[in-house]
């Protein structure tokens, strides 16, 4: 499927978007988060929590300073990670991120760019880039 892109109007378009995106993903993917800080980079994970696991949506906050938040269904799990306190790959080890891989959960990354360089190549994306007071674009890639 080619990259896909919405316009988002408000912090509920936003985790509607990602609701409807949650039906692309299947276990053992890795979706990359991009943005800048207050994009909507949680609600979004919270439209996808709510889509894949709706029965842990009310859990879905930011992991900044847990550094990853697991949300475990029936059939699979979903591991919600946030990056932006990561230094180096040394703190990927620290947190057990690569034992992560092998879980055959969803693995969620916020703040992506800082170790683009260590994602699977068979990762998705999702963008989410600010054009105005409470208005998103966001740019899904997830592939073929």
């Amino acid at each position: 499927m080619a990259q896909q892109s919405f316009i988002s109007k408000s912090e509920a378009e936003t985790e509607e978007i990602a609701r409807t995106l949650s039906a692309q993903l299947k276990k053992g993917d890795l979706l990359a988060l991009y943005g800048d800080m207050g994009a909507g980079k949680t609600a979004f994970v919270r439209g996808l929590i709510s889509g894949l696991l709706p029965e842990c949506v009310r859990l879905v906050h930011s992991p900044t300073f847990a550094i990853v938040n697991e949300y475990a269904g029936k059939d699979y799990s979903v591991y919600h990670f946030d990056f932006y306190r990561l230094k180096d790959e040394d703190d990927l080890y620290s947190i057990a991120f690569y034992d992560y891989l092998d879980r055959g959960g969803i693995i969620v990354t916020e703040w992506s760019e800082l170790f683009e360089d260590i994602l699977p190549p068979s990762s998705k994306s999702v963008r989410i880039e600010k054009i105005g007071e409470g208005e998103r674009c966001i740019y899904a890639d997830f592939g073929d």
